[in-house]
């Protein structure tokens, strides 16, 4: 017979079924919970937002044209190019009183077949440990289908390199240690100053700013890194707006600073320096990996010598298969310049590998590419920060070498630091502008640091200076610093560049036969090496027709010589021999004769080229070099 049970146990067995329930339903909603907010986030990553909050004061620079604060991000539409903005006056002053690579095996490429199927609407692909681009390992991409080549071409119209291959790589990929011993073992200080990191960024992928944040964050000592600066320089693709700051809400470090109208790379690093925090700025492209222990050397350097601005050794990320390529730390290339005024990579000069007792130590560079760099923010201050004259970039980075070795400072590379940089081989991003923007830089730069050597920059450009504007509060800066000249900066920092005054002859070379009206003329740089000398119009406006006639006999520009072994006349690495790149002019018979072959230079008869010929007297082997002064070579015989 059933037996009424007493109130005391069914009031027990029930609490004990809910205690059941409790402990099933807690975990249960907890899951579904979770799975709701993971696809929430990544939906809103793919949305486009209403109104962008920024996790830094309201910091407002000459009111109307650059605010770092709350920014209506919808009202950006896409563009093809940006006006340009007006000048910065007040932000330099902020707070101021006064290519060979060593190659290193990293195993077989990671080949990427159609049947992987990539995701590329998965903006955060995993971690897994041989997982394409693992360890620095090249992404190759066979057999893609109709789409998937779509895709890949999409990625490099927008951003001049393989943003696929970078999509399908870890955001948090693994790099190997390369440093060397001696920088493994380095002991740093306990008590480094801390850094604001700043990255400046316009329409950047996806993948690769965040690859170059996680980089910054997992490789750095947390108590180095003061904050993470994104400077937003008005980009206007929607991932860059709500979505970023929703994918770094759980990373307090990481901040995000919006300019309200196109910038430029010069405002946009100002905004984020008057941002900062730290004693230390050091500021990333956005396209960037930073290596295993790049951090702690910048910092000690500065924390030893508060004038010393440091950079790291920049090795490269390959813009088609995304393979990182380690440069060993004895094959440390160094920053120069040219009289265009623009910065070139040159060897370690024999005076500073005899400077220096091991292959890690500071490295001495007359200048730095100006991307990637460490400074304290005081000293930056002092000198001024960057020109508030100068628009969008180019010439900041000679701009802040030349001050800061000629104004107590010096600038170092440091071989225990390595951060890779993706190297595009062209910019995916125009501005409108009906001014020479690099010029009128350079012309700003030449006024206030380059003293009388400004000449050979003016030469250069046909001395067509343009309006550059005033300069004055920079040459009183400049005074105010008591800072050395020009010539002692070449003579002291920089004695390898060639100086145009040392020429027996420079500017252009005129072919006098069939019209007078042909001169030399071929661009210089390092991918124009091993091609014909080419002949155009004479234009009188320097550029591609400006040449020197050095004292060794050589046609040169830069690091270019005219050179002939019995083929065409090319432009070829100035090797200093002789040889091949001696060359006799003769003022009186305007003939340009080689050592070597006793043949003369000759016009051909396209006049877009020429040709070496067993010297006859024709008026096609008859030149005329600009300010040709053979006293020059009797000087300096005696």
């Amino acid at each position: 017979m059933y037996k009424r049970r007493p109130f005391s146990m069914i009031f027990f067995h029930r609490r004990k079924s809910l205690i059941v329930k409790l402990i099933l339903v807690v975990p249960i909603t907890w899951i579904i919970v979770t799975t709701l907010l993971s696809l929430t986030e990544k939906i809103g990553l793919e949305k486009e937002v209403d109104e962008v909050v920024v996790d830094v004061p309201n910091l407002v620079i000459e009111q109307n044209i650059v605010t770092v604060g709350g920014d209506k991000y919808e009202g950006r539409k896409p563009r093809q190019s940006m006006e340009e903005p007006p000048r910065l006056s007040i932000l330099p002053h902020i707070g101021l009183d006064t290519k060979p690579e060593m190659e290193l095996n990293l195993g077989n490429v990671h080949e990427i077949h159609a049947d992987d199927r990539p995701d590329l609407a998965q903006l955060a692909p995993p971690r897994e440990p041989e997982g394409p681009g693992e360890g620095g390992k090249p992404v190759s991409l066979v057999n893609l289908t109709e789409e998937q080549q779509r895709l890949v071409k999409e990625g490099w119209e927008k951003n001049a390199f393989n943003q696929y291959v970078s999509d399908i790589i870890s955001l948090h990929r693994y790099l190997p240690d390369v440093r060397p011993r001696g920088c493994q073992e380095e002991k740093y200080d306990d008590d480094l100053p801390p850094t604001s990191v700043i990255i400046c960024f316009h329409n950047e992928a996806w993948s690769v700013l965040l690859r170059t944040v996680h980089s910054v964050l997992d490789r750095s000592p947390p108590h180095l890194i003061e904050e993470v600066i994104l400077v937003d320089d008005f980009s206007d693709m929607p991932h860059l707006g709500r979505p970023l700051e929703d994918y770094f809400l759980h990373q307090p470090k990481v901040k995000v600073i919006r300019a309200r109208r196109r910038e430029g790379l010069i405002r946009a690093r100002l905004m984020g320096a008057a941002a900062a925090k730290a004693p230390i700025l050091t500021y990333l492209d956005s396209h960037c990996e930073c290596a295993q222990g790049w951090l702690e050397p910048l910092l000690q350097r500065i924390a030893n010598n508060w004038t010393t601005v440091v950079c790291p050794v920049i090795d490269v990320i390959d813009d088609e298969t995304f393979e990182y390529h380690f440069r060993e730390s004895g094959e440390v290339n160094v920053g120069g310049f040219d009289w265009n005024l623009q910065f070139s990579w040159h060897a370690m000069p024999e005076r500073e590998h005899k400077r220096r007792n091991h292959t890690w130590d500071p490295v001495w560079s007359p200048t730095m590419a100006g991307g990637l760099f460490s400074i304290d923010k005081k000293f930056f201050e002092r000198l001024g920060t960057y020109d508030s004259g100068f628009d969008i970039w180019g010439g900041e980075n000679l701009e802040l070498s030349f001050k800061t070795w000629m104004c107590g400072g010096s600038l170092e590379i440091i071989p225990c630091s390595h951060v890779g940089h993706i190297f595009r081989k062209r910019s995916p991003y125009k501005w409108k502008t009906g001014v020479n923007v690099l010029r009128k830089n350079s012309v700003r730069l030449a006024e206030v640091w380059l003293d009388e050597y400004k000449k050979y920059y003016y030469d250069r450009i046909g001395n067509d200076l343009g309006e550059f504007g005033d300069v004055t509060s920079r040459l009183e800066l400049r005074k105010k610093l008591q800072c050395k000249s020009f010539d002692w900066y070449l003579k002291t920092v920089y004695p390898e560049l060639y100086i145009p005054g040392e020429a027996l002859g420079q500017g252009e070379i005129r072919n006098l036969g069939d019209g007078g009206d042909t001169c030399l003329d071929s661009a210089a740089k390092r991918d124009d090496f091993h091609k014909p000398i080419g002949l155009w119009p004479c234009h009188s406006q320097g550029g591609n027709q400006y040449w020197m006639f050095s004292k060794e006999g050589e046609i040169k520009r830069d690091e270019a010589c005219l050179d002939y072994s019995g083929g065409d006349v090319i432009l070829y690495p100035c090797h200093g021999a002789g040889g091949n790149q001696m060359w006799i002019y003769d003022p009186n018979l305007h003939t340009i004769q080689q050592t070597s072959s006793r043949k003369c230079m000759e016009l051909a008869p396209d006049k877009q080229s020429v040709l070496m010929a067993p010297c006859s007297g024709s008026p096609r082997q008859k030149w005329l070099v600009q300010n040709y002064d053979p006293t020059k070579l009797a000087k300096s015989a005696s």
